[in-house]
């Protein structure tokens, strides 16, 4: 699939190289995320630079992601979003619900924060 997956040692990056995260990819990224939770990741960051256009499935799979961190005590941080996918993550409203960074530097202070001492 067109997901490159880079586990540090702290957390693990997950690039999707599609443009459209839709019905036909969001399944497979929703796949790879709760083998990555059960494998006992929990802090992951989603990189979407690559990602032009996201549907209901795709933003399913986000918050998939996002309830799986929150549950295992870790947290999720998506980055690289391009204006039509930052649009529909502010119409959903869930700019309030998801961490999201500008760019992966960013992230991964974002993801030291919220590691640091600030665990919920």
């Amino acid at each position: 699939m067109s997901f490159k997956i880079q586990k540090k040692d702290w957390f693990t990056l997950v690039k999707t190289g599609v443009e459209k995260l839709d019905t036909t990819v969001a399944p497979a990224l929703k796949t790879e995320l709760v083998l990555l939770n059960s494998e006992g990741v929990k802090n992951i960051i989603i990189d979407l630079a690559a990602t032009r256009y996201c549907d209901s499935s795709g933003l399913s799979a986000i918050l998939v992601a996002n309830r799986l961190c929150k549950n295992a005590g870790g947290s999720l941080i998506i980055t690289g979003l391009q204006e039509p996918v930052k649009n529909l993550i502010s119409i959903s409203q869930l700019d309030s619900i998801l961490n999201i960074a500008d760019n992966f530097e960013d992230s991964v202070d974002m993801l030291k924060e919220k590691v640091g001492g600030d665990e919920e």
